[in-house]
């Protein structure tokens, strides 16, 4: 018997078990469906991170059908990469570094998630920040030329994690000595002999044991044995945002309707798996005439032993370089300041085009004979290039909402995920600005100094039929080629005690049920502006310090007081 269990050991459920585990009248046991990141290249090295998805360490997840996107993709369906690891998708994912803007967190405040605002939450991200940047701004591959194109054209160079993300800003990324940072290399491995932590891998849960509305502890699956394990204290779910409403609803905890069309008992009707959230990505690459870029050849003998023997090199860092943060022109004013797009810079030539499209399309053995299959593998003999940068566009705050849902009772069944992805007119909108920004600057002096020239990605039946550089024809590519950027968040979204919308109150504990909470990107009020990891990090330790019933950031408080935020 422990005192506390926590579901999943990835971006918040490796943070939780680190610091409840620093009080050692705590035990903790955290349970992983997945096995170990340990001696894993494809995890430690940061270039190479790409090599996991679809792999053993990989959910390998598909959205259901889309109506309004992924026109390109088998099926119309996006392929959606998690974390099946110690570490979760932190050990799966890209390693850029965004706090989000304070104008989301106090978003959150203002619609009745009280001590999350920007205030609230900053001493949390400082807990976990550890700067090292003194050497990026002298980056390789160049990043100066993107920074000289951005002031060209207006943009002030900030600081992203700053106090106001918009304009042009270096990456700042999850990496440490050359090596990935992910929750389990930087919070588990340098604790995993406390004796009141316990680490239990390969291990499938498939449900909160609930009775008279306390959680008392978890059933799971375990070298094919059904094991039921008590928790004294509490139950923590941090599954992610696909698998904390999957096992909350196989728990009984979720839409009455759906669990009762399920014939699942239901104990507390809760909006779980709604309000679904996720940012969109689109590649536009550009031509040069200088090898500034990583390509296929950078991964050679003479790389691997630079980091072999250095951890310096190529294969040390990821590639992403910059970001800009700006909004939409004649936006809605009433909307919180926020970004509505955000570009990545990424100095990588793609001379395997699939790294962007393949896996998304998501193509079978039976499909290889498609019009589209054949034409994209056309597309990819004639414009690929080692001398290219790839400009990411990620749409920041979609108004379009989806939802997780069961399959069936059969924890085994993989859940219904409909994110309904540009379903409204804003996020097509926004997107669009977001091209016509990334034109102005291909168009200014720094980067035609080095022959910058569109590497277009359409082909005969695709988009053909509308005028070249029209919104039409950009609303087009973006409807066919866009896909997700693994930002899935909201699931469970947290709100107070009386909003009929949330899942967990502001303390993270599920509503009407005793001794549960959830902590992961599932209980964002709203997706943030940026990549996810980090706030992932942050509801880590703001869980834990209410768990444990302390305050784990005074110092940092005082450090921030005098800010207007």
């Amino acid at each position: 018997m422990c005192l506390f269990i926590s579901v999943g050991a990835g971006s918040a459920g490796s943070v939780i078990a680190n610091r409840l585990s620093e009080d050692s009248d705590i035990t903790v046991l955290l349970l992983e469906a997945g096995g170990s990141e340990y001696g894993n290249d494809n995890i430690r090295i940061p270039l190479i991170g790409g090599g996991l998805q679809k792999s053993s360490a990989d959910w390998n997840y598909h959205t259901l059908p889309q109506k309004n996107s992924h026109f390109a993709m088998n099926e119309q369906r996006s392929y959606w990469p998690r974390g099946r690891v110690l570490g979760g998708t932190s050990c799966l994912n890209t390693l850029v570094y965004i706090r989000g803007s304070r104008h989301d967190y106090n978003q959150w405040a203002e619609e009745g998630c009280d001590g999350w605002s920007y205030k609230d939450v900053l001493p949390y991200f400082i807990k976990t920040e550890d700067y090292q940047m003194p050497n990026e701004y002298d980056s390789a591959y160049h990043v100066e030329v993107y920074r000289r194109s951005a002031e060209e054209i207006g943009y002030k160079t900030v600081d992203a994690n700053g106090d106001d993300q918009i304009g042009f800003s270096y990456a700042q990324a999850s990496v440490y000595n050359g090596e990935r940072c992910s929750t389990a290399s930087c919070y588990l491995r340098p604790i995993i002999s406390r004796p009141n932590l316990h680490i239990s891998i390969d291990s499938f849960v498939t449900k909160v044991i609930i009775k008279n509305k306390i959680a008392t502890g978890v059933e799971m699956l375990k070298d094919n044995r059904k094991l039921k394990i008590t928790a004294r204290m509490e139950v923590i779910v941090s599954a992610g945002s696909i698998n904390s409403p999957q096992i909350l609803m196989l728990s009984g905890i979720g839409p009455k309707q759906h669990l009762q069309d399920l014939k699942i008992p239901v104990i507390a009707d809760l909006p779980v798996g709604n309000n679904l959230e996720d940012h969109l990505q689109y590649f536009v690459k550009h031509k040069i005439n200088q090898s500034y870029s990583l390509s296929s050849e950078s991964r050679n003998v003479f790389s691997s032993l630079q980091y072999a023997l250095t951890r310096t090199g190529p294969l040390s860092g990821t590639g992403l370089e910059a970001n800009i943060f700006d909004r939409m022109p004649n936006r809605d004013e009433s909307l919180p300041n926020y970004p509505d797009y955000q570009i990545l810079f990424l100095s990588v030539a793609h001379d395997n085009f699939f790294y962007d499209y393949g896996l998304q399309l998501n193509l079978k053995e039976s499909d290889k004979n498609s019009r589209i299959y054949l034409q994209v593998k056309d597309l990819i003999k004639t414009r690929t290039s080692t001398t290219e940068f790839t400009s990411v566009l990620i749409q920041q705050r979609p108004k379009s909402t989806g939802t997780i849902r069961l399959t069936s009772k059969d924890p085994f069944d993989y859940p219904l995920i409909q994110p309904n992805y540009l379903e409204q007119t804003y996020d097509v909108q926004s997107l669009i600005a977001g091209i016509r920004k990334i034109q102005k600057l291909a168009a200014s002096n720094p980067l035609q100094e080095i022959g910058a020239t569109l590497n277009r990605q359409d082909f005969d039946g695709i988009c053909d039929k509308v005028k070249f550089d029209s919104d039409e024809y950009w609303e087009c590519m973006l409807r066919h080629f866009a896909v997700t950027c693994y930002h899935p968040t909201s699931t469970c979204r947290m709100g107070a005690k009386d909003d009929p919308t949330a899942v967990v109150d502001t303390k993270l504990r599920v509503r009407g049920i005793k001794s549960l909470r959830v902590a992961d990107a599932s209980v964002m009020r709203h997706v943030i502006s940026g990549n996810t990891n980090a706030p992932t990090i942050m509801i880590g330790e703001r869980a834990a310090d209410f768990i444990r019933g302390k305050d784990t950031v005074h110092k940092f408080k005082e450090q921030i007081k005098h800010l207007k935020l």
